[in-house]
Order: structure tokens, then C-alpha cells, then sequence
């Protein structure tokens, strides 16, 4: 499907990608090798229900000059489990889990970094500007250095997206880096919040603020206990009032997750950096 600005939107079963079209571009034969690696890239994580999207031929760069950093990010992934305990134990912002794969990513050489761009006219100073990025990782591309950067946003306000995505579209402008990697909650874990933290109470059989105490869950304020007890009398139960009001307000629809990250995509934010989202799927929430 050919859109503005002389971009071809191709969609397929794992997401979508952006190619420039025009002739001296892409053949049918150059799509049909990037669809098929694009099949092969990340196999393990779309079985398990991460959501994958692609943004400006993000694809072809990954598959043909950065093989290793695929394999890098499958193998941090794959096997990436989050307790419940540690959903309903933690404060606000990351759990132990996030922290856990952040030291894997730190362990497979992807650091913490600081960019500075500096504007010199004839050898002063005009301007100076810094973007850090959480992960970032170089890789030999025929015989020169390239970055990847990675940011993590598990549980931030969603404009962090938007910071995100702009420091992506700046240091690709400048050089810096040749991809920008997003991973966030995925709708299927936003969508099954609910399900599971009312599993959790419902197996423990917690019927009260008491009850939380004993599991050391986070002493609910005196707010967020009153819009429990007034939910308690409109007729429901201690354990469906708890669990919307946890979820509502720690995973809410102004966090960090996958619909929020679709919306600045679509609308161009960090356009034309290339871009891998991932989405992590319900499925890395553990029970004992």
C-alpha cells in the first residue's frame, strides 16, 4: 500500500514495516527475502505472544547488518518471567523483573551511555545537547561502528514515549545510532492486569486491608482506602474493589503500554529513525 511521502506500508502476520518505494528501491524479490527474515527474526518471541512492529525498514537493517543483536535481545527475552508476587509487591515504576532484565542487557555489554552533540562555529561553542539513553550497545558493521539504543518503559508516564522516540529520531539524524528499540507492556498483559492481580487474591482468599498486611503488600493510603470501602457499599467485594482500584491506579491507561506507543508511531513520532517494538505479552506473569 503506497502512502505519503513516497513511503510503501506492508503489513503481515507479525506487524508491519515502512519501505521507500520507487524503482531504484525495492523488487519484489528484495520484499519477499525481508518478509521471509522477518518470519525468522524473533521466532521464539511471537510464539510466546510478544507483539513485534517495524518501523522504517527496521527489518532489512536488523536482519542483514545486526544478526547478533537479534540474537542478544531474543535470549533476554525468551525466558523472561515476572512473578505476581513482584506485580503486587512493588512500589510505583519497575519491578525486581525489569530490573532483572536490565541486568541481563548490562551483561550482554548493552550500557547506559551519554550522547553529547555539540554546534562549534568557527571553534566556538554555540550549543550543547545531551540525550542518555538506558541501553545502548556498538556493533561492527563492515568495518565501522554502529550503535543500537534500547529503552525500557515498563511502568512511566506514557509521555515518556514521546521522549523516547524524539531522542531516537535526533541521534539517528546525527549519526549517532542506526536503530531505536522500545520494549513496553503489551496489550495482552495490559488487557489481563485485572485477571491476574484478582487470581492473586482470590487463591490467597484476602477479604480485607488485614489481609494485604500479611502478603506485605503496600499499605493502601486513606484515599485508596475510602473509594475501596465506598465500592464495598454499592455491593461488591472486598477482592474486586481492591483489584480495580490497584490496577486502575498503578497500571492505568496514562502508563507506559503498547496502544500509548501505537499512537505516537502512527502519528510519525520519531519518524524516520528506524524502530523495534516490542510488546511483552501477559504470558511472562509467573504463579508459584
Amino acid at each position: 500500500m503506497k502512502i505519503a511521502n513516497g513511503w510503501e506500508l506492508i503489513f503481515f502476520s507479525r506487524g508491519y514495516i515502512l519501505l521507500p518505494f520507487g524503482q531504484n528501491f525495492w523488487t519484489f524479490e528484495d520484499k519477499f527475502f525481508i518478509l521471509d527474515l522477518m518470519a525468522k527474526m524473533f521466532a521464539n518471541l511471537t510464539t510466546q505472544g510478544f507483539e513485534l512492529t517495524f518501523l522504517s525498514h527496521a527489518a532489512a537493517i536488523l536482519s542483514r547488518d545486526f544478526p547478533e543483536a537479534v540474537i542478544q535481545i531474543e535470549s533476554a527475552l525468551e525466558n523472561f518471567k515476572i512473578p505476581i508476587t513482584e506485580i503486587i509487591g512493588s512500589g510505583g515504576g519497575e519491578t525486581i523483573g525489569t530490573q532483572r532484565l536490565r541486568k541481563t542487557l548490562d551483561g550482554l555489554g548493552w550500557q547506559k551511555t551519554k550522547f553529547e552533540i555539540k554546534k562549534i562555529i568557527n571553534g566556538v561553542e554555540r550549543e550543547s545537547i545531551t540525550h542518555e539513553i538506558d541501553h545502548v550497545k556498538a556493533f561492527i558493521v563492515n568495518g565501522r561502528s554502529c550503535n543500537i539504543a534500547l529503552e525500557i518503559e515498563w511502568n512511566n508516564k506514557d509521555p515518556f514515549f514521546d521522549r523516547d522516540l524524539e531522542n531516537f529520531k535526533r541521534l539517528h539524524a546525527e549519526g549517532a545510532i542506526s536503530i531505536g528499540i522500545i520494549i513496553t507492556r503489551g496489550s495482552s498483559l495490559q488487557d489481563s492486569f485485572l485477571n491476574l492481580v484478582r487470581k492473586f487474591v482470590t487463591d490467597r482468599n484476602m477479604r480485607s486491608f488485614n489481609d494485604l498486611r500479611q502478603f506485605n503488600i503496600k499499605e493502601p493510603t486513606a484515599r485508596q482506602q475510602k473509594e475501596v470501602n465506598d465500592c464495598i457499599l454499592r455491593g461488591k467485594t472486598f477482592q474486586e474493589c481492591w483489584t480495580e482500584k490497584f490496577v486502575n491506579d498503578k497500571f492505568g491507561a496514562a502508563t507506559t503500554h503498547w496502544r500509548k506507543l501505537m499512537d505516537r508511531v502512527n502519528r510519525g513520532v520519531g519518524n524516520p529513525c528506524p524502530l523495534l517494538l516490542i510488546g511483552l505479552p501477559a504470558g511472562i506473569i509467573t504463579f508459584d
